[in-house]
């Protein structure tokens, strides 16, 4: 991946045959081996990094003028710090191929004329003169050291994951790294559920599911129907096929899950059950009890008492440690209800939407990468009145 970025973005190319200590790590440019000086003027040597822009999966472009750095202030040869570059003190947490390259600034420093660079040549070559030029008239330094770093951060996602290094949430995105999630039900809720994890960097995702995708399900399910050819199969082949291009550690199994699929949950870190059958959910919360695997079941109730449709959403956390405590609060239906108005309405994929909404963002908050003000396991929210309750206290 790293020579065909280079070989088909000629500011990239021009960088590495001028020398620079070249690497891409994610979203991100990172140019090693800069020297500079320090307050005493002794030889330093530090390391920018620029956010990519992708346009398209091997084409990227600048983002803005501004580079972080890995090193001390800078100074120049009368020993101050040298001036008009703007930033400050930053930190930035990089992938795992980055380790070694530990930024502790910014710099914001326009082209004064343009007020804004050409491409990546450009700007580096304007951070080097301004940067490494004192240690390069002093040390006879050189910032081109022909040296590439060519292995990359491994990502789960076939496409460059920009969002993650423009909102620089790089360590947040890490606390995903050894999940393996599994998602029981692939209903209107599920199938929401399936849409978000693939676009969260879990390091693998497997789904069961094993009924047929009927015209129904299309009102329900996100995205949309891709041709009538999706009509009549399995659930999981739909979703697979829909799904592949986007991500590694993806497999959707056409299979009903009970107590006996054991080593179908081997290595599990965490469980999302979406089903609307209680008799399905008890063998589901059996397994996932007995092995020890934290879930999240979410659940609907609803009604037209009053004409229109109004009712609960519920998300519940079962914990590890907790599981079968919550189990016995009887949140969660563990027979089957008939007379269910959810299972007749088909035109509520904005509910179905919701409560995934909820059930994801609760795993997130879990993780770490949401800020969580109370650990709620059990989740309400009224459709009439928009307002959410939680419990957080086990008896």
């Amino acid at each position: 991946m790293f020579h065909q970025l280079v070989n088909h973005n000629d500011d990239l190319r021009r960088l590495v045959e001028k020398g620079y200590a070249v690497a891409i790590d994610g979203g991100y440019l990172v140019i090693r081996d800069i020297p500079y000086l320090d307050a005493l003027k002794a030889l330093r040597t530090g390391a920018f990094v620029a956010k990519l822009e992708f346009v398209d999966k091997l084409t990227v472009k600048q983002d803005d003028h501004q580079v972080w750095f890995a090193g001390a202030v800078p100074h120049g040869l009368d020993g101050n710090p040298i001036p008009n570059l703007g930033g400050g003190p930053q930190g930035l947490a990089l992938g795992e191929a980055s380790k070694d390259v530990v930024v502790e600034r910014r710099f914001s420093n326009k082209p004064k004329v343009t007020e804004k660079f050409a491409d990546f040549f450009d700007k580096i070559e304007s951070y080097v003169t301004i940067i490494s030029g004192p240690a390069m008239e002093l040390y006879h330094a050189s910032p081109y050291t022909f040296r590439t770093v060519e292995k990359m951060s491994d990502s789960v996602f076939k496409f460059h994951d920009t969002l993650t290094s423009r909102a620089e949430i790089t360590d947040l995105s890490a606390k995903f790294a050894n999940d393996v999630v599994a998602i029981i039900g692939l209903g209107g809720t599920g199938a929401y559920v399936l849409d978000f994890l693939v676009k969260t960097p879990v390091r693998e995702t497997r789904a069961f599911d094993l009924d047929t995708f009927h015209i129904h399900n299309a009102f329900r399910s996100p995205g949309r129907l891709q041709d009538e050819g999706e009509l009549g199969k399995p659930k999981a082949e739909v979703y697979q096929a829909r799904y592949e291009n986007f991500r590694h550690g993806l497999k959707v199994e056409r299979k009903f899950i009970d107590a006996s699929c054991e080593a179908d949950f081997e290595g599990v870190t965490f469980a999302f059950v979406c089903v609307d059958k209680g008799s399905s959910r008890a063998a589901i919360f059996d397994l996932l009890i007995a092995k020890g695997i934290p879930f999240i079941d979410v659940g609907m109730g609803l009604n037209r008492k009053r004409g229109p449709v109004n009712g609960m959403l519920r998300t519940t956390y079962y914990s590890a440690a907790d599981g079968q405590k919550v189990r016995d609060k009887a949140l969660a239906e563990m027979s089957d209800q008939p007379d269910d108005i959810y299972r007749t309405n088909i035109q509520i994929s904005e509910i179905n939407a919701l409560n995934a909404c909820l059930a994801v963002i609760r795993f997130k908050q879990l993780r770490g990468f949401y800020f969580e003000e109370i650990p709620y396991y059990d989740l309400l929210l009224e459709i009439g009145d928009l307002k959410i309750v939680g419990e957080s206290e086990l008896q």
